[in-house]
């Protein structure tokens, strides 16, 4: 019996091989589509779960009385808990930015690289995370002055060579200091937000003389946020009660009243949020992910429904052959058994089909969404198990529903040719392909909106010219006597190159962070709680405001003079508007007129910046004061427009020149700015290939459609066209009900899409209008396309010789 089955399904799939092609493609098309897409949120599913402790692991947060939170907390909170409360088992720091520097082998001709994706980390780092060493003892972090490599690091810095107890030279912040290799752990894989090349011994910086005069980074001070700190708990601990003990103890020993609470974020919550209303920091986006897991599954169900459209509208050819079996004897269930054969047959093949397209596309799926992915990732979470129970269901739902109906028919309807008349799979199809074209055309919306904005944050006035402006990194070697002496005739080589219009320094730069961000400003009329508004701080030279072409409200720049001050004798500021504001002037002359105090000191405003865009028109403009001095962690050089290798070229040389043992280490800051949009770019190319795929699936349907209906209505066609129908009147005829279909499919859409992209558009503080014309021209794709998949067989039916038609039967 089953052998019949077979061969029966087989002989079937063989006669009608345009709408068996339609149905294997369609439907392997959108399992490949599910199946790739499940494979990237399986993947930022699975971020920090691979961690033995992960339960019990928790990451210490800061929440500010807006609501805002940072990751980066003050080091001696860590040990006075530690002490304070048993419920902490243990806990483990590690800092980054603070890290980043020159590192090179010792020796005074091996190269040099500038590092960024190194960290200081606690002595029990490799026993608190699990990742895995190669080589060495997890406990030889505890020591001063040690380094752990990752493999790929170590093969960078000693080729074949056994990196064990060879001494690298990192020099910072806090000036040039050796480290001695005692491990190499495996690459930290790409589903971990903790994932450093390097990991340099944090109690290097125990010892006073290490930190260089830096001793805001002592590791018992509860004064300087810069380090990143995680608990793991006993079994017994209620990580939200816990949260107000630690606030506790940090009202009792801090001595600023900032408001400022800690927070508790578990580990395996630190990449995604546990649902959308959560409103820790999260490393990831959540909303991302659910936005794209339903793009898999209603992608799947487009070519699901094609299986259901085009198995429904041949059910009519194949209600002889059912009632001839009835009447031979066949009951309801080996009917049953037999269609729902057939569907295993197409279901099985167009996953065989789909597995291939997988594997073909994979490579290029990895390039769009920029991860390396493979079908490893669908096993790392239970993600794959929903995805393969969805896959299941879905394929005994949509052949199931075919089987009962084929098998329902009344033979003695069906032989006497009535069932078309009763059939009530006509309302079914015609609803199946506007669902089809609603998706397809809220995909098309959303992709023109990501576009859109993408484009908005590229082009929108920054309030500064980013054009031709060069960054350096400053020099972290060789920081000696004769230091600023090299700096300064640097910077006076740099006003002799013709083709350098002007430079700056600065301790941060637009498209980055700023230095730091604090609290404490008052002015005279300020309210209570004024005091904890936090402010961010730019450290900027006396050219900066000049080279980067940011214009003045009032009052005037910082003087040379003024940047040469120390740090702790200068009374002199500027403010962005965003600050006038905060700080409560009515006025910029309000402003100029009047000092502020930061904690015990008084400041002079001196000028007042127009607001420009620092970090980028994803967030809102901060409230921004200018410190003078003359940092050099930055140079910025504005060049002239022509042949910039050849200016870069020269840069360098004259660079190294007076900074030996540096790496000219450069970027463009219009580049930079992109750079902060890169999930945008990445996410408007994702929108872009999902909604050609959804459209073409649903085509594909529609083709087959279209081509079920020119071969049911043939003798129709031939009869009007010998009464005269025009070939135009022919295809109006055919296409009509069929554009009837896509027109209330785009009236369904468009609310749905407003509404999306409205709530997705939320989280830009600059963002551009949904416009009536977008959703106008999504409908106008649809119907293009439509007319055009319709077209071909109507044009075809329009032509067809009327004689040939009508001897059809």
């Amino acid at each position: 019996m089953l052998q019949n089955y077979l061969k029966i399904a087989f002989r079937n799939l063989a006669r009608n091989k345009v709408y068996s092609f339609i149905n294997i493609t369609g439907l392997a098309m959108g399992i490949a589509a599910f199946v790739l897409i499940l494979q990237y949120v399986s993947h930022e599913k699975s971020f920090n779960q691979f961690h033995v402790n992960a339960p019990s692991m928790y990451r210490l947060l800061n929440e500010d009385v807006k609501g805002g939170m940072w990751g980066e907390v003050e080091p001696g909170w860590a040990t006075r808990a530690k002490q304070r409360f048993p419920e902490i088992k243990n806990y483990c720091r590690f800092a980054d930015g603070m890290a980043q520097g020159i590192v090179r082998r010792e020796g005074a001709k091996t190269e040099a690289f500038r590092e960024t994706n190194i960290s200081y980390a606690e002595g029990n780092f490799f026993s608190f995370f699990n990742f895995p060493l190669t080589a060495g003892a997890p406990k030889a972090l505890e020591k001063s002055n040690v380094v752990f490599l990752s493999a790929s690091y170590a093969k960078k810095y000693f080729g074949t060579e056994n990196p064990l107890g060879k001494v690298l030279m990192l020099s910072n912040q806090f000036d040039t200091n050796p480290f001695t290799v005692e491990g190499v752990y495996a690459d930290m894989p790409t589903n971990s937000d903790i994932r450093y090349d390097m990991v340099f011994s944090l109690e290097t910086l125990r010892n006073p003389a290490n930190l260089h005069g830096n001793d805001w980074a002592n590791l018992e001070n509860i004064d300087n946020q810069y380090i990143n700190t995680f608990f793991q708990l006993n079994g017994k601990a209620n990580p939200v009660t816990f949260e107000k003990k630690l606030t506790a103890l940090r009202n009792e020993l801090s001595k600023e009243n900032d408001g400022v609470k800690f927070r508790l974020v578990p580990l395996k919550n630190v990449h995604l949020a546990a649902s959308l209303n959560d409103t820790y920091l999260t490393q990831g986006n959540l909303k991302y992910v659910y936005m794209l897991g339903g793009i898999a599954f209603l992608i799947l169900v487009i070519g699901w429904f094609n299986y259901v459209n085009l198995s429904t509208a041949q059910s009519l050819k194949r209600a002889n052959e059912v009632g001839v079996r009835k009447v031979v004897g066949a009951t309801q269930s080996h009917l049953v058994r037999q269609f729902l054969g057939e569907s295993l047959l197409v279901n099985l093949l167009s996953f065989g089909l789909a597995l291939l397209i997988v594997v073909l596309l994979q490579p290029f799926f990895n390039e769009l969404i920029g991860t390396p992915l493979s079908f490893a990732s669908l096993s790392a979470t239970s993600v794959s198990a929903w995805g393969l129970g969805i896959l299941l269901f879905g394929s005994l739902l949509s052949g199931g529903y075919t089987a009962f109906l084929l098998s329902s028919y009344n033979p003695i309807k069906t032989l006497k040719g009535q069932l078309a008349k009763t059939s009530g799979g006509g309302l079914l199809r015609k609803s199946l392909v506007v669902f089809q074209f609603a998706i397809s055309v809220c995909l098309v919306v959303t992709t023109l909106v990501i576009y859109r904005q993408l484009h908005h944050m590229q082009t929108q006035s920054l309030g500064l010219n980013p054009q031709q402006l060069l960054v350096v990194r400053g020099p972290e070697v060789g920081k000696d006597a004769t230091y600023k002496v090299r700096q300064t005739t640097f910077q006076n080589e740099l006003t002799q190159q013709t083709f350098v219009k002007d430079y700056a320094t600065s301790g941060s730069v637009p498209s980055g962070w700023y230095n730091f961000a604090t609290s404490g400003f008052t002015q005279p009329k300020s309210k209570p709680g004024d005091e904890l508004i936090s402010y961010s701080f730019a450290i900027i030279g006396d050219r900066f405001l000049k080279t980067y072409q940011i214009d003045l409200k009032a009052g005037r720049s910082f003087t040379p003079a003024e940047c040469d001050v120390d740090w702790n004798q200068n009374s002199k500021v500027l403010l962005n508007e965003r600050a006038v504001e905060l700080l409560g002037f009515a006025n910029a002359e309000e402003a100029l007129r009047t000092k502020i105090k930061w904690d015990e000191r008084y400041l002079d405003v001196i000028g007042v910046v127009k607001n420009y865009h620092h970090t980028g028109l994803k967030r809102s403009i901060d409230p921004i004061i200018f410190y003078p001095q003359n940092n050099s962690t930055y140079f910025t050089i504005r060049l002239t427009a022509d042949r910039m290798p050849e200016k870069i070229a020269a840069l360098d040389k004259l660079y190294k020149t007076y900074f030996p043992g540096n790496p000219f280490d450069y970027s463009f800051v219009d580049d930079n700015y992109n750079k902060l949009y890169v999930s945008e770019q990445q996410y408007s190319r994702i929108f872009t290939t999902a909604s050609l795929w959804a459209i073409f699936i649903a085509c594909l349907g529609l083709f087959g459609l279209a081509t079920f209906t020119v071969e049911s209505r043939t003798k129709e066609i031939g009869i009007r066209k010998v009464l005269g129908a025009s070939v135009f009147g022919i295809m109006a005829l055919l296409s009509k009900d069929f554009l009837k279909l896509v027109l209330i499919a785009i009236l369904i859409a468009s609310p749905i899409a407003w509404y999306l992209t409205e709530q997705w558009l939320k989280d830009f503080a600059s963002r551009i209008t949904v416009s009536w014309w977008l959703f106008a021209a999504a409908g106008m794709l649809a119907i293009g396309i439509a007319c055009l998949t319709v077209g071909f067989q109507s044009v075809k039916a329009a032509l067809m010789n009327p004689v040939k038609s009508l001897k059809t039967e």
